[in-house]
């Protein structure tokens, strides 16, 4: 095992699953890394989400380019790794359209998504049933994603840093960044930490992948970007037998997910796991770090969930959580350098997509940092166009 100088080329604030793949790939490309985290690793935005990696969700555009190149990513990662080191599973995504405007909406959503290079595959009613037999015969047809996948956020995340680390990463959990470490000439050149024994950390380039917390942190180096928490909660279900083949969500689960509406929303997602519980989402609502349960949002998701899946009303829950998704006004993550503070970049603000985003990202700024033209021009994410649009 090879081990890092002191001085790192490049330092990761936060070791939750975009920060481990920005590890992951900076290292595989021979750079030097070290990961700086507050608190455990994965134990963020990560560990409250369902694993997701989909292009199902995403219209035509730079977002859905990002997912499209992560999910060709995310299957290398599953052949390096291990796909039952991580639970990958290619396992396809399902959507319902419970009515006939909506099956038409579907419709035209595929049929762009297409164009990009999506496998969208419009259904009828029949093939809808033969691929979630359990599904309410209500339904009016709906939309098949081979592409869709799912990963184990934590285990996914503590592989990629293990890879990492055998390259010779070094991993600091427990260490809080309190600020940043800037030359003469303004650019930054490491952080300032809590902990006694890793006061300043230094280092070439400093990416910030802080997660819900990245907007903060980008405030603190004098580069700020609008990234909000945007709180969701999760349904678990005893464990049963193989009752949802796919991921399952409804057509208006896309409309939700683009909105920049702060009040309440949900639409439902329905799918099972490895260990037989079947996961429940989503909400969505902006109210900041509140960490209080809403008994109304979660017999809201239930309700929804019997809608699709009727079976569901005899399953008893085993319990529920919540997490903050990392949210930005635009709905496109920001990814690249800050021209604002030269050897800064972000890699934040993907909200709900940062399972399915984090393979790109960690590619695309490993390209970059090591001198390589990046497979996806990095322009629409770039952190400096909030200011753009700012009077």
């Amino acid at each position: 095992m090879t081990h890092p100088s002191p001085r790192p080329d490049v330092l990761v604030i936060g070791a939750g699953i975009v920060g481990a793949a920005c590890a992951y790939y900076c290292a595989t490309a021979g750079l030097r890394v070290s990961v700086v985290e507050r608190g455990a690793i994965g134990s963020g935005t990560t560990s409250a989400c369902e694993g997701n990696i989909l292009v199902s969700d995403k219209e035509p555009g730079p977002e859905l380019d990002l997912a499209l190149l992560s999910s060709r990513l995310w299957r290398r990662i599953g052949e390096e790794l291990g796909r039952s080191t991580i639970e990958y599973e290619a396992k396809g995504g399902v959507v319902v359209a419970g009515s006939p405007d909506s099956a038409d909406g579907l419709r035209h959503l595929t049929a762009g998504q297409r164009t990009t290079g999506v496998d969208a595959v419009d259904i009828g009613p029949d093939e809808l049933f033969e691929l979630e037999p359990n599904v309410t015969r209500q339904a009016v047809g709906g939309a098949f994603y081979a592409q869709d996948a799912q990963v184990q956020p934590v285990l996914a995340t503590a592989q990629l840093l293990r890879r990492a680390r055998m390259l010779g990463a070094t991993v600091h959990p427990g260490t809080g960044v309190t600020g940043f470490v800037r030359d003469g000439q303004g650019a930054v050149t490491g952080v300032r930490t809590d902990s006694a024994d890793t006061p300043v950390l230094y280092a070439q380039w400093v990416i910030n992948a802080a997660g819900t917390w990245a907007g903060q942190l980008s405030e603190l180096a004098g580069a700020p970007v609008p990234v909000l928490p945007r709180k969701g909660f999760i349904l678990v279900t005893e464990p049963l037998p193989r009752v949802v083949r796919h991921k399952v969500y409804t057509a208006e689960y896309v409309a939700n997910v683009a909105s920049s509406d702060a009040g309440l929303e949900t639409s439902v997602v329905v799918e099972g796991t490895r260990a037989g519980t079947v996961l429940i989402g989503a909400s969505r609502e902006r109210v900041g770090f509140d960490r209080s349960i809403s008994l109304p949002v979660l017999r809201k998701l239930a309700a929804q969930a019997i809608g699709v899946f009727p079976f569901l009303a005899d399953v008893s829950l085993l319990r529920t959580y919540l997490g903050f998704r990392p949210y930005c006004p635009d709905h496109l993550p920001v990814i690249g350098p800050d021209p604002r503070a030269p050897g800064l970049l972000h890699a934040c603000g993907h909200e709900g997509a940062g399972i399915g985003l984090a393979g790109a990202t960690g590619h695309l700024l490993a390209q970059h940092l090591s001198g390589e033209k990046p497979d996806l021009d990095l322009t629409p994410f770039r952190p400096d166009r909030f200011e753009e649009a700012t009077p």
